[in-house]
């Protein structure tokens, strides 16, 4: 283990035999909990000095046992943006992290177009000392959920709490299951979708499957067919922007409801009234974001989440139900 002393805005670390030897950004974010990334650009902005003062910017320098380096953490910068008073339903929360159900309509972060009314918002009004994660006064969002996906989302209250968080999402150390209700019936009731994603070559605002993207993996498992209809448990192994809309339009079973993915669709009289009446009146891609489970990246307790379906999705589901049996 590294010495690590510690006041307010200053941590002091002295270089232990274990890591002699090694990296200096890998040391000092080893000690201190901080991403490498994070120490890194602390490196490049002047933020770390030797036990003799001298400023030190090479993260790949070489750190020996009994080497002392004190590094400073600058004040966080203030995001402006105004809190606002949005309701926030909870499914769990404690000093370290927040586990939301996320409506559809809602962004998850500003953007353009999206300057208020978003996620952040909400969170930087509820969090009222929320601290700054990457330097940034921000909350920890960790992961994403498209603007008209609803379902859990985790949020991190520190930066050591993110950091984890982020190591657990970029490990695959998370069970997280989605529910879609999509147009056709495969041929497969268990499938491993790898197939990689990427931007669309032609249209800049889509994602595609293609060979150039990055490694994307989704488990799919069809749960209940409903004539010409499947209702798919969807499990992410990544999390690529889309991934689960595009490899379901890819396997020719497009999200119902989905304005990007699936070509416009009007059922037709073939489709019972109560069925076609719902998939007619949906407005958004018909995809919830349902279990999250992973361990508590403080205490390690298992912890588990199930998002309650939303009103829209219930009424789809009852629907064909009702048409399907």
């Amino acid at each position: 283990m590294n010495d690590l002393q510690d006041d307010d805005d200053s941590l002091s670390i002295t270089v232990s035999t274990e890591a002699s030897g090694k990296r200096l950004d890998a040391v000092l974010a080893a000690a201190c909990e901080l991403s490498r990334s994070r120490i890194q650009t602390l490196l490049r902005e002047g933020h770390v000095r030797t036990a003799g003062g001298s400023v030190i910017s090479q993260a790949s320098a070489r750190v020996w046992e009994g080497e002392r380096y004190l590094l400073t953490l600058p004040p966080v910068k203030p995001l402006i943006l105004e809190p606002e008073d949005l309701p926030l339903d909870i499914l769990f929360e404690d000093e370290h992290l927040i586990v939301l159900n996320k409506p559809a309509g809602i962004v998850v972060h500003p953007s353009h177009g999206h300057d208020h009314g978003t996620l952040v918002h909400a969170l930087l009004h509820h969090c009222k000392t929320l601290p700054g994660i990457n330097g940034v006064e921000r909350p920890g969002i960790v992961h994403r959920l498209d603007k008209d996906t609803s379902g859990s989302l985790v949020i991190a209250k520190s930066e050591v709490v993110h950091q984890r968080l982020s190591e657990m999402f970029a490990e695959h150390n998370l069970n997280r299951q989605y529910i879609a209700w999509c147009r056709g019936v495969p041929s497969w009731r268990v499938k491993c979708i790898e197939l990689p994603i990427g931007r669309h070559p032609h249209q800049r605002q889509k994602m595609a499957v293609t060979d150039s993207g990055r490694e994307s993996i989704t488990d799919a498992a069809v749960e209940h067919i409903f004539g010409p209809f499947s209702q798919m448990r969807l499990t992410l192994h990544t999390g690529r922007t889309h991934q689960i809309r595009v490899h379901m339009a890819h396997e020719n079973l497009p999200v119902l409801g989905d304005p990007v993915y699936a070509r416009s669709y009007h059922p037709g009289r073939e489709i019972p009234e109560p069925a076609r009446h719902a998939i007619a009146t949906l407005s958004r891609q018909a995809l919830h974001a349902e279990l999250l489970e992973f361990d508590h990246p403080i205490s390690g307790e298992p912890m588990s989440f199930r998002a309650p379906l939303p009103e829209d999705l219930t009424i789809l589901h009852d629907a064909l139900t009702k048409s399907y049996g």
